[in-house]
């Protein structure tokens, strides 16, 4: 065997690693976590005990495709954004890693994918909702809202609260009261997270041209705006206390003390003219909705009533 042989055998497993893990960066990973966060618990609650694996995983599985193919088409729209921003520019499509017409081509596929197997696992309900949200979230939020208005992440955040529906949905086949009230807890607390992110990268959306809020608006007028959506955030999660129980209740409510504390002191911290750090508040409105969202999970597979249940 060829020096020349040797390499080219040598390197082929590389570049299909490479290959794939492009691909894999098209969907967002970190994304999809919010998925895992905000299903299974839903999928719980609506049990108010133990579901069937088989059905969760199938529902996750389904969900996982849908949210692939949403964030993969995103990237494909947004390429041109992503060029210029230096949080992105290391995205596939604006390292040019994959051609753009395979990324059409795969979040087409993964985005039909999702809508078949879930009809095929689950219920015709949950592939709708899930061919919803992808729709929402490429036509709607990123061609139409994100490159338009300074509100774009608070209409656009429903997109990201769909989980929790399709999850309720896979279970009982239809939408009920406490699916809604979880769906409110994810779009109130889209703004105040993803808003924290932009107060860090702030320059990177001006130099692209997309007016998310903190572009466009002082950083007083910002964490003013989270803490209003920190606060309705909270009271939303209270509100879906009487479908669950004691525990969930407790958690929610001591998180929320939490989640508002930050939210407070970054607001506070911008008033005195102190340097602040927002991206700490980005990162720990992770943690408050994984620890609201882990309770319920819990409190559900125990079904632990309220006293007043």
């Amino acid at each position: 065997m060829s020096i020349r042989e040797r390499y080219h055998n040598k390197g082929a497993p590389s570049r299909l690693r490479t290959r794939l893990l492009a691909y894999l960066a098209l969907t967002k990973p970190r994304v999809i976590e919010l998925l895992l966060v905000t299903t299974i618990p839903a999928m719980l609650l609506a049990e108010r005990g133990i579901v069937n694996p088989l059905l969760i995983v199938n529902t996750l599985f389904g969900g996982m495709l849908a949210a692939a193919g949403a964030n993969t088409l995103n990237c494909v729209a947004d390429a041109d954004i992503d060029k210029v921003m230096k949080r992105t520019a290391l995205r596939p499509l604006a390292r040019e890693t994959v051609p753009t017409r395979h990324a059409l081509i795969f979040g087409l596929a993964t985005s039909i994918g999702s809508f078949f197997w879930l009809w095929w696992t689950t219920n015709l309900l949950s592939g709708v909702l899930a061919v919803a949200t992808i729709a929402f979230y490429v036509f709607v939020y990123t061609l139409l809202l994100k490159r338009r208005t300074s509100q774009n992440v608070v209409w656009g955040g429903a997109a990201g609260c769909m989980p929790v529906m399709i999850g309720w949905s896979a279970v009982t086949g239809t939408i009920g009261w406490p699916a809604l009230v979880m769906f409110a807890i994810i779009f109130f607390w889209t703004p105040p997270h993803t808003w924290a992110l932009a107060m860090r990268y702030k320059d990177d959306y001006k130099a692209a041209g997309v007016p998310m809020l903190p572009a466009v608006r002082t950083e007083r007028q910002v964490t003013f705006q989270i803490v209003i959506y920190t606060w309705v955030t909270v009271l939303a999660t209270l509100a879906l206390a009487p479908a669950a129980g004691w525990l969930y209740a407790s958690v929610a409510l001591l998180a929320g003390v939490w989640f508002l504390a930050m939210a407070h002191q970054l607001y506070a911290g911008v008033r005195r003219g102190e340097p602040v750090k927002p991206l700490k508040l980005f990162l720990q409105s992770n943690n408050y909705l994984a620890v609201v969202f882990c309770a319920l999970a819990v409190d559900s597979a125990l079904s632990l009533p309220l006293i007043f249940r």
